[in-house]
């Protein structure tokens, strides 16, 4: 196992899954920075407050294949190749390509989603389930309820086309159908998980879900390998998988045991049922569901029979944030077990860990 102090609190975790960088992976810091103290005794202590100044870093780690050791890169260099997207605190989506000889990922642009005191809470690929040369589209949620719809320009480029009201507080997730790539998922602080066709404008979504939910909803993820299957996440410690086509009910509900800020389905098929959570106060948890799990119905399931848990891992000290599978073939241990390589992150301690699952 390795571990990495990231000196800032780390929020956001993502391995690459472009065939010849499948050994690199981003970590996301993050750190509110807190103002001076300013003497309330003048009376010239007038002006407004300044805003707030947030600090972070993408930092770039490569996986040797030997040691399992971890190399820390800045972005610094000019590249061309897989492209990464990095959604900030000021309102701002930076794209950024890495170098696969080099070795360096370079910031190409820079777009404005929102104003710079609006923060970028998430953002989602496409294209993340076919893997094609062409550039998908990105969407985004905002800290002001909105998202914005980001689509192509040329080859390497993104521009916003279309943003809108989408949720009455901060919507966490935002995440695409990546089977119908016209269908959005987003979720937030309302307790509503809302479903838009991006073919029929903004007005409205085409289905709200207000009535599952017992906290707020945190992440959101189409399954890359199951048609009709989306994993969805709350504050509540609950993972709920449900049938896109009946987004009103779920198929299974799985007690995390902490809020589930991140679900990552595996990226093989061969671990189709597998699915990686960072649980908050429970650290991280790798959950698998049973073979027949689509067929469950409306019953909330037990452990051991449409779900276990099969992994935990709890050496991080602080609210588990960031956590993805390597797209990396498996590691082969002495007793013939696969497991893959996953890199996680946890805030106010500032740690990353590398592990396996």
């Amino acid at each position: 196992m390795d571990y990495f102090n990231t000196v800032l609190p780390a929020d956001s975790v993502e391995f690459c899954p472009h065939t010849l960088a499948t050994t690199v992976f981003v970590c996301g810091t993050y750190k509110l920075e807190q103002p001076t103290p300013v003497s309330q005794s003048s009376e010239e202590n007038t002006a407004p407050a300044a805003p707030q100044k947030r600090v972070g870093k993408c930092l770039v780690f490569q996986v040797n294949d030997d040691k399992k050791s971890l190399m820390c890169r800045c972005h610094t260099s000019a590249s061309r190749s897989p492209l990464l997207a990095i959604a900030d605190s000021e309102g701002h989506l930076t794209l950024s390509e890495w170098d696969i000889n080099q070795g360096h990922l370079n910031n190409i642009a820079n777009i404005a989603c929102a104003t710079s005191d609006v923060l970028c809470l998430s953002l989602d690929w496409s294209n993340r389930r076919s893997h094609v040369d062409t550039i998908g589209s990105v969407v985004v949620s905002l800290s002001n309820g909105k998202l914005a719809l980001l689509k192509p320009e040329n080859a390497t480029g993104l521009s916003v086309t279309d943003t809108w009201i989408a949720h009455e507080y901060e919507p966490w997730v935002a995440a695409w159908n990546y089977w119908d790539t016209n269908v959005i998922y987003s979720g937030g602080d309302d307790l509503r998980m809302k479903a838009w066709d991006i073919r029929q404008g903004f007005n409205r979504p085409f289905s709200i879900n207000k009535h599952r939910f017992n906290a707020g909803i945190t992440s959101i993820q189409s399954h890359p390998h199951v048609e009709h299957v989306v994993a969805v996440g709350s504050y509540d410690n609950t993972v709920r998988i449900y049938d896109s086509r009946k987004l009103l009910t779920p198929l299974v509900q799985v007690d995390v045991g902490g809020g589930a800020w991140r679900i990552k389905w595996h990226p093989s098929v061969r671990r189709q049922h597998d699915l990686l959570v960072a649980c908050m106060h429970s650290g991280f948890k790798v959950v698998k569901l049973a073979d027949t799990w689509t067929n469950i119905g409306e019953l909330t399931a037990t452990p051991g029979e449409s779900w276990e848990i099969m992994q935990r891992f709890d050496k991080h000290e602080s609210l588990a944030y960031g956590v993805d599978w390597s797209h990396a073939e498996d590691v082969k241990h002495q007793d013939k077990v696969q497991e893959t390589l996953i890199a996680s992150a946890s805030f106010y301690d500032c740690a990353l860990h590398l592990w396996s699952g």
